[in-house]
């Protein structure tokens, strides 16, 4: 698939490997995580345990809603775009591909319905119109 992440290093992480990174970058008890993660659209909170059952993978963890995803962004200061593709990763197995007009996921949603020779085609087609045009900071 040719479809980039929100952020390449986080290409292959899961939300649960970010979250229990992030806390312990960030170095929170979990009842500090619990404190700080609350959704500033609705007022969600989360619970220490559900914090812990995230990190650890817990057989019985459903996928977050998005108000547990914005209360996560919010209280590790993640974007939350970054949260949503490891989420997606996570829980339905789904790469993301993000940009502010939509345009990538459109691309890449009409590209992945090409045959094999028809994809070849337009990706020899992107390096050949990539490599006429100047270099950013060239004129």
């Amino acid at each position: 698939m040719i479809a980039m992440a929100v952020d390449p290093d986080q290409s292959a992480r899961t939300l649960s490997d970010i979250v229990r990174d992030r806390r312990a970058e960030l170095g929170l008890s979990l009842r500090e995580a619990e404190e700080r993660c609350v959704d500033p659209e609705t007022g969600t909170t989360l619970s220490k345990t559900y914090i812990d059952n995230l990190e650890k993978v817990a057989a019985n963890l459903q996928p977050p809603s998005p108000a547990r995803l914005r209360a996560l962004a919010a209280g590790y200061s993640l974007p939350l775009a970054l949260l949503q593709a490891a989420a997606g990763r996570q829980f339905y197995g789904v790469t993301t591909a993000a940009t502010a007009s939509g345009k990538t996921q459109a691309f890449v949603a009409r590209f992945e319905e090409l045959d094999d020779a028809d994809q070849d085609r337009v990706l020899a087609m992107l390096e050949a119109y990539a490599a006429t045009k100047p270099k950013q900071g060239e004129k």
